[in-house]
């Protein structure tokens, strides 16, 4: 079907009072594997692509967006393309005529004066072109590159307050918020404070977005999304099921050396954690 815009889908989820997953692309078989999940899940879902994973694809975002949006285009599942976590005012750029409708501005390394400043300004280029914007406000953490950060030391959380006037004063679509969780986990130990998510729900009038989710064990997650998230980042959860799998495979078959023997099982273990993600934001 036809890729649909992410602003939709997410207007879609918290209208009906549910969260919508959103999944980090990094190969082809990563798309493919988010599409056959959705499709299993009977649920939309997000293809992200962040700035990191077109650094790995050589910095031009033509090829891994073209490849991610076929994939979209070819699955019954209502699915959108989003470019996730990106510094560059020239990657962001790219956005529109890659086929995104919507982007993350990451600016959250900057001064909170030089974050509003910047991301008002991407939000506004954004707008003029029907591009969502998302920005974070809040220190999420374990990004690759960044030292680790404790996702409960004083400072680190988004303060309600200073979300209200960030939003009111850029005007973004939706607002990552820090709340708990982090990047990159490899176990699901995450604790939300959930209050504070419900303060921030309370306190901004856009959807809430929970970064770092694969390290959020399942029920955290619904009640993250009862408490008012809507928009839920899985990356890190993927990539250890494809790893797992091959991992698997290879151990088992040690003199394998077609890759689509060990990529066939990988595929289908991320496609697995998609649907899982899928029906745990649902309800």
């Amino acid at each position: 079907m036809p890729l649909v815009s992410t602003g939709e889908l997410v207007t879609a989820a918290r209208t009906a009072g549910h969260g919508l997953a959103a999944f980090n692309v990094i190969t082809l078989e990563h798309a493919e594997a988010i599409a056959a999940g959705a499709e299993r899940a009977g649920a939309p879902a997000i293809l992200q692509i962040s700035e990191n994973a077109v650094k790995f694809h050589g910095g031009d975002l033509a090829p891994v967006a073209a490849a991610a949006a076929a994939v979209a285009r070819a699955s019954s599942a209502p699915l959108s393309l989003h470019l996730d976590h990106v510094e560059s005012v020239e990657l962001l750029h790219a956005a529109h005529s890659a086929g995104f409708s919507s982007a993350m501005f990451d600016a959250s390394k900057l001064s909170y004066e030089e974050n509003v400043r910047a991301t008002a300004e991407a939000a506004r280029w954004g707008h003029e072109r029907g591009i969502w914007i998302e920005a974070e406000l809040g220190k999420v953490g374990g990004k690759d590159g960044e030292p680790p950060l404790d996702a409960h030391a004083p400072g680190v959380r988004t303060d309600p307050a200073e979300a209200e006037g960030y939003v009111a004063d850029t005007g973004v679509d939706a607002l990552a918020v820090a709340v708990g969780s982090s990047h990159a986990m490899t176990d699901r130990t995450a604790a939300l404070d959930h209050e504070l998510i419900a303060a921030l729900r309370d306190a901004v009038p856009v959807p809430l977005v929970l970064h770092g989710s694969s390290g959020v064990p399942d029920e955290e997650i619904r009640r993250a999304v009862a408490a008012g998230m809507v928009k839920i980042n899985v990356g890190t959860a993927l990539n250890t099921a494809f790893t797992g799998a091959v991992r698997a495979h290879l151990t088992a078959n040690p003199t394998t050396v077609d890759p689509r023997k060990y990529l066939v099982p990988a595929r289908e273990a991320m496609a697995g954690t998609v649907a899982h993600f899928l029906g745990l934001v649902r309800g």
